[in-house]
């Protein structure tokens, strides 16, 4: 199985773009993941939210293979100990075939062709982070799930 992380918007903090590809680098011994990113929309200003959701989640549709897993980063998911994500990958890596895609959406969530495509959604907090940090906390929390799978002891109960 291969994990891809679809992202909307660049990072334009250094600290989270540097904290970022560090994890990124340090996931390669564990596992085949990749990271796309659909750029912002342009004129974003002049569009309702709505408007802004259904042109993101026209692109985010275009990066979907079929045969992809996909799972949304989403507030009203179902929320995981790391222990617990670290089992739902593992079972995940049993049942799915090809790529499991786990979606970070712009500023105002996913459109309703998304949620529509999705498999399952996932929350990582009750708390609101910006899109730039759930970023590097996910996949901070991607490589704590493959360092707990391979007894390291990076993860501490």
């Amino acid at each position: 199985m291969k994990i891809r992380l679809i992202t909307i918007g660049k990072t334009n903090q250094d600290f989270v773009e540097k904290g970022f590809n560090e994890f990124c680098n340090r996931l390669k011994h564990y596992i085949s993941f990749s990271t796309h990113v659909i750029p912002d929309i342009k004129n974003s200003k002049n569009l309702s939210s709505d408007q802004q959701k259904e042109k993101e989640g026209e692109l985010i549709l275009k990066n979907i293979q079929p045969g992809d897993y996909v799972v949304l980063l989403d507030e009203h998911g179902k929320e995981f100990s790391s222990v617990a994500f670290a089992e739902y990958l593992e079972k995940k890596t049993h049942v799915i075939p090809k790529t499991l895609v786990f979606v970070i959406g712009g500023p105002y969530g996913f459109s309703e062709e998304v949620y529509q495509a999705a498999k399952e959604k996932i929350s990582l907090s009750r708390m609101t982070f910006s899109h730039q940090m759930i970023r590097l906390i996910f996949i901070e929390q991607i490589y704590r799930a493959m360092t707990i799978l391979s007894n390291e002891p990076y993860h501490h109960e």
